[in-house]
């Protein structure tokens, strides 16, 4: 059973139909920018971006009844700034008697909790620990 209805008898049909070249080299010229200046501005943008909490990080913070001050969060955003320039993705930051999961290429907390918390003081599912 062949479902498809275009026929082409070369490759340079199908490149020519589906992904024009025209526009993409128009693109790039406009902007006159090349890949690797592309991507420098991006890593710019999402270092500088702040530290965010999710749902559930947001959750339990308010739930443990834990408020950060404002040197422990910029204690917590150092401790993401060092992780991500060890190339830890997933990373266990460890800050006075709090602890808190973050994925660094997002520059999420995931979760957080009193270290006295956990049990067995067990951490999974990370790659890499920041002791601020």
């Amino acid at each position: 059973m062949n479902k498809i209805s275009n026929q082409f008898a070369s490759i340079e049909q199908v490149t020519d139909r589906y992904l024009s070249r025209g526009s993409a080299q128009t693109a790039d010229s406009a902007n006159g920018l090349s890949f690797e200046e592309i991507f420098k501005q991006k890593q710019e943008v999402s270092e500088s971006s702040e530290l965010r909490f999710s749902k559930h990080a947001q959750g339990r913070l308010n739930d443990r009844h834990i408020d950060l001050s404002e040197e422990q969060s910029e204690r917590l955003e150092s401790g993401v700034m060092k992780a991500s320039e060890k190339g830890i993705k997933e990373s266990l930051v460890l800050l006075d008697s709090l602890a808190f999961i973050v994925n660094v290429p997002n520059r999420t907390v995931v979760t957080a909790m009193e270290q006295s918390e956990s049990k067995d003081n067990i951490f999974t599912n990370i790659d890499g620990a920041i002791i601020v």
